[in-house]
Formats: C-alpha cells, structure tokens, sequence
C-alpha cells in the first residue's frame, strides 16, 4: 500500500542536539561581552564536587541540572531546546507582525497571516466540528476493494497511514536526477520494537494504544469501536514483524534497490501498484528505487489478506490522528492525551501559538526565514563561519594525510571528497516560491490539507527535471545542521549560528569547541560508515579498497561496543549499531575541531581565563552544548528509535576517546571514563 510522504532527502541531522558573570583575566586581550559569563562558557553551571574524569557532563553541567526543570509542556530541555524557544518567539514576533498588517490576496502576508489566523483560532474550528473531515470519513466508509483502499491512500492531500510509503526524494546512485523511493512504513508507535517487546512498559504501552484508537474511532462516530480497535492493533502489529531493525536501515546498500516497474509488480504480482501509482500522478513513472527490498513482498501480501473493513478502521483512526492539529478539542486532546502525556511523558500540551508557529514553519517556512535572518542574522556571522569551516577543512585533511589505518590510494579520493564539501551557511541563496499554495481564511483543515497538496506536487513537478544543489532542507529558523552525501554539502541554518554554539565575542577555544565541534560533526558525516559510501560528487559507491573497509569496520565496531554499556534507563542499553553514525561525527568531528583550534594559535598557548586553560574551556564549550534533561519516556523513545546518542552521552561518550582531554582534566585510571590509550578509538 502507498502513501505520499515529503521527506528530507538523505540528511544526516546534528540534533537531538543564564549565563553567569565571572571575571577576565588580567592578560586576557580585550574584546565585547561574550553573551554567556565573560568569554563564553558558563562557569556557574558546573559541579565542582565531580570528578569530570568520573563525569564529564555532570561537571560540566550539574548545578545546571540541579537548578533546572523540564518545562510542563515539552519532554526535554536543554540547550538546543533553549534556543527553539527563543526562534519560536523570533519568529512569532515575525507572524504576528506580518497578521496584523494584512495583504493583498495571494500575497506571501495573506497566507502567512490567514494560515496562522485560522490554525489559532480553535473556538472557530470547534463550531464546524467534524464538517471538515467528513467528506474523507465518508469516502473511508464506502470503500469496497483492496484497489479502492490503496486509490485513497495514495491520493495526494488524503492523510493516513500506510504499510508502504512512497516519496520524491534524490537517486543516490546519481546526484543529478530525483527518482520515487518506496519504503515501509504504516506504524501508529514509534519503532517496531514497541509491538514486540515483553519487559518494562511496552505491554502497558500497547494496551493504552488500543485504548486510545479506541477512544478515536469514538470520536469518529463508529460503532463497535473497542472491537475495531483490537482488529487495527493486530494490524499494525502484523506491519510491525515485517518492517526491518531500526539498524538495518541506516545501510545505504542495502536500501538502494533500483526497480522498474515490472520488476516492482513481480515483487508482489496481486498487489495493484499501478493503481497506487496512478492515484499518486505517477502513473508514468517506470523506475522506483526500493527501499527494505525483503519487506515488501510480505506487506503488499498482509495488505491483501487483510479484511478491507479493517482497513477502513486503520484509515479512519489514522486521518484523525494526522489531522488532530485542526479538528475540534476532543480529538486533539485525545490525540496528546495519548502521544503526548502516556507516550513521551509531556504533562501538558504546548501553547496553541507555540504549535502554531510551527504549522506556519512548516507551511510557509522560507517566506518567514527571509525576515527571520534579515532580522537576526548579521553578515558577518556568515563570513566568520565560512572561515571557520575552512580552518576544520585543513584539520580535517591533516588528519587524514596521518591516518594509519587507511592506504594512500583511499586517501587521494578522500582528500578530493574533503576539497569538495561545499559549505551553506545561514540561508539559501534563492527562496522557494509559495504563489501556488492557496490559503484560506478560517480554514484550518483545509489549509493544511492544501499545504499537503502543494508540497506533492512540488515534489512530482521534481521528477525529470535537474537536481537543485541550491536547495535547502531546513529553514533558516531551525534550530540545527545536516549533511548531505548525495550533494556533499554541509549546511548551518541562521539559528544555531548564536551562542552557545557561536559568539563572535566569545574566547576562540569557546567556538572552537562549540561550532566548531558542530562543523566537524557534519564534515564527519562525509566520513562516517554511511556517508563515507558516496564520492566526491556524491555517488553511491565503492570507491574504498577492501583493506581499508576491514580496518575502518574494525575501528568503528570498537566504537559502537563503547556505547553500547551506556544505559540510560535501567535494562535499555543505547544501540551501538543504530547510533554509529552520529557517534562516528561526534568522535571525528570533535578531535577535528580540537586540531583546528590548536592549527589557529600558530604554536602560542591560549591565556588562562578564570582559572581554565584554552583546553579546559574547549572541552567545557562541548559539554556544554549537549546539556540536555529528559523524561523517561522520551529517553525510550530516543534509545528505541533515534540515531543519536542522548546528550551526557554524546558529551562523555566523545571525550574519553581524546588524549588531549585526559591532560587538560588530569584523568586518570580508575576514573569511570577512563579508557587506557590502547582502548582509546580516534577514527578520524
């Protein structure tokens, strides 16, 4: 079964990402304010009473700890979260704004003012109740074949749920074309281990979940709703034992299956596939590339089996769930009751304003980001971080020239991959065009379902057209950084280029260990076990000798084995595997950023600035930026399902593996992070 899905196209993220006053030393040269303490590192937020060799994060972070709370209405804080709240304010101010001064119909100040406007208002989205949904409900309801059920699904602008998704998204075999990827998917919990596993809370989990599809179908005007709710929690259960690991699908071999569409049907010959195709706009479409190759036979034949009453059931709860944002009240507290307080343990829903910044981001994103970095992103900041990028580029090629475990010949076309990431810093150079999204006023659902709309076509328009390298994935207001292999570029949005990731006023060693621990995480990401698959023009290939891939397998693995005795909650050890390739940029990209910090004092030492070295003040910038407290549930659903490691541990977890921190901090053996040097894993 296909569902339309708008994804970002092969992006490895950085993200699951009150200062204090203290004084300049005397020999310190003068410079304006850091925004956080003197120079740019909050030094009342450590924990003297930890060992940092016991502890780095802890002492580093504890008394912040210990004086900070999460927010009711979030399942994390910390500092990533900090400065998401502060682009959510920048860019309410922005929305405001722009809604109070009107425009002219189709203008980009009518649709940003009318779409927040209408997502706002939830007293007018209450009086027309389930009249907007309805006419899909109604459609649900009448469906009489398998074929139907799959026209619906793959309808543009219909928002369900399937076991087989399909979205435009880069051929990673060549940079220069689009190609429509087919996956898996269809699931209501996060990640297939919530539908098997027997410990702890999941079969809790599991009963709650049926209880609230229950609770929907309710709301949707069903009879016998808890028996159709069973019959959709056995479904999704069934999706569940056929979708791959969470692991197994970071492989970027494995899930580059190129297909023609005769090859597509023969996968699963009953299946109607060009009916889907069809319903999508991509009937002339003749090559997809599959994703979890294995899969698809067993879910194309679950769909047949599967009882078309079912799945009305499945499609009706999941319209809702997608929708709930702009249904009446009911269905949108039902609908946090469950996925926000049971599932990641967020005691209160956020503010209708705050949800509706995002909409607009979401909807509308570039129209605000040009306001957004006129407003909060001076050129400077631009040019200073192209500078910065090109300090860690030199380490990073240093670095490589060093490698003992990688031959000369790999090293060649290393060095020209490094010579060729291109840098995208803040904003993108030519902003999207939003005159084909209509929105209306007072029409919440219907504008989100139009955005869906927009958003499919401008993917399908994609299709047969040049790749655009100029493109960007995120928005200058997002808080976060990616790397992109099959364009092999890193990319710095506005909003993470501000303390306490990047100060201009901040001492060097503080950016250094901040950005520049940032940019060497993306740089690495060009370098990890994935990433490190593509070329220098972002080809999908071997271009390693064997040798080479046996000794970076053996390096990594040693990596992965450190993370997996970290245990977050009691019996849920982190995924060495599903959490590699983050770990891998978090290890390179760190003692790339140290190198390049030590490449920019020209053989001098840094001055001691409140009793902390240069060094000390580096490493204390890293820690700092991964200062993070979570909820349990969100802490599982991290483990379970995210390729990031939570943040102590992308601070501890990096740190014990740099011979530079173990001087600058006096570790030694019998400290709880202490590795003995042949234990210590360097991969970059």
């Amino acid at each position: 079964m296909l569902s339309m899905t708008r994804r970002a196209m092969g992006v490895s993220s950085l993200a699951l990402l009150a200062g204090c006053a203290t004084q300049t030393a005397s020999n310190a040269p003068a410079r304006r304010p850091a925004a956080i303490g003197s120079f740019g590192i909050d030094l009342a937020a450590r924990d003297l009473t930890v060992d940092p060799g016991d502890d780095f994060f802890l002492y580093a972070n504890g008394t912040w700890v210990q004086n900070n709370q999460i927010p009711a209405d979030r399942t994390r804080w910390g500092t990533f979260d900090m400065l998401r709240e502060k682009s959510d304010n920048d860019v309410r101010a922005i929305i405001e704004e722009v809604a109070a001064g009107g425009g002219a119909p189709g203008s980009i100040q009518q649709k940003v003012a009318d779409y927040y406007n209408a997502f706002l208002n939830q007293d007018a989205i209450d009086a027309r109740g389930m009249s907007p949904v309805q006419p899909e409900l109604d459609r649900i309801a009448a469906l009489r074949t398998h074929e139907d059920v799959l026209r619906l699904i793959a309808e543009p602008g219909i928002s369900v749920n399937s076991p087989i998704a399909m979205f435009v998204g880069l051929d990673e075999r060549n940079p220069d074309r689009y190609v429509v990827n087919v996956t898996h998917a269809g699931l209501g919990l996060p990640e297939r281990e919530f539908y098997r596993r027997t410990d702890g809370q999941f079969p809790q989990i599991r009963e709650q979940y049926t209880a609230h599809i229950e609770r929907m179908l309710g709301l949707a005007g069903q009879t016998g709703a808890a028996t159709k709710a069973r019959q959709v929690m056995a479904l999704e259960t069934a999706i569940a034992e056929r979708h791959w690991p969470r692991a197994d699908r970071r492989d970027r071999d494995r899930t580059y299956n190129l297909k023609n569409r005769a090859e597509l049907r023969a996968l699963a010959p009953r299946f109607p596939w060009d009916a889907g195709f069809e319903a999508a706009g991509l009937g002339d479409v003749q090559e997809v590339v599959v994703a979890e190759l294995s899969a698809m036979r067993p879910l194309a034949e679950l769909f047949m089996a599967t009882p078309v009453n079912t799945w009305k059931s499945y499609l009706a709860f999941h319209l809702l769930t997608n929708n709930a944002s702009v249904l009446p009240r009911a269905v949108d507290d039902a609908t946090f009751d469950f996925f926000g307080k049971t599932l990641n343990g967020q005691p209160q829903q956020r503010e209708r304003w705050k949800r509706g910044v995002q909409a607009v981001n979401g909807a509308l994103g570039e129209a605000i980001g040009q306001i957004y970095v006129q407003r909060h992103f001076p050129p400077e900041a631009k040019a200073q971080m192209l500078e910065l990028v090109e300090n860690v580029r030199r380490a990073y090629g240093e670095r490589i020239d060093r490698l003992a475990w990688m031959s000369a010949e790999t090293k060649v076309v290393a060095r020209e991959k490094l010579a060729t990431f291109r840098p995208k810093i803040g904003y993108p150079d030519r902003w999207r065009d939003y005159s084909a999204l209509e929105v209306q006023i007072g029409d919440a659902y219907g504008n989100a379902k139009r955005q869906s709309m927009f958003d499919w076509n401008h993917d399908l328009a994609r299709l047969g057209r040049p790749t655009d390298k100029d493109e960007w994935f995120m928005t200058p207001q997002t808080v976060n950084a990616y790397y992109n292999p099959v364009f092999n570029e890193i990319v710095f949005p506005a909003a993470i280029l501000q303390p306490p990731f990047f100060d201009p006023n901040a001492d060097p060693a503080v950016n250094y260990g901040g950005i520049g621990g940032v940019i060497g995480h993306e740089m690495g990401h060009g370098f990890d076990d994935q990433g490190a698959k593509s070329d220098a023009r972002g080809v999908l290939r071997d271009w390693w000798n064997a040798e080479d891939v046996r000794r970076f397998e053996e390096v990594t693995g040693r990596l992965a084995a450190q993370y997996e005795q970290f245990e977050p909650l009691p019996g849920l050890n982190l995924n060495g595997r599903l959490t590699l390739g983050e770990n891998i940029g978090d290890n390179g990209g760190l003692q790339v950023a140290y190198h390049a910090y030590r490449l920019s004092l020209g053989g001098e030492e840094s001055p001691v600035l409140d009793g902390t070295t240069g060094d000390q003040r580096f490493f204390l910038s890293w820690a700092q930026v991964w200062r993070t407290l979570m909820r349990d549930e969100a802490m599982r659903i991290q483990v379970i399902n995210g390729p990031h490691s939570p943040g102590k541990y992308r601070a501890n977890g990096t740190v014990r593996n740099m011979d530079a921190w173990y001087a600058a901090f006096d570790v030694q053996p019998g400290d709880d992070l202490y590795l003995a040097p042949e234990d210590r894993v360097t991969v970059w």
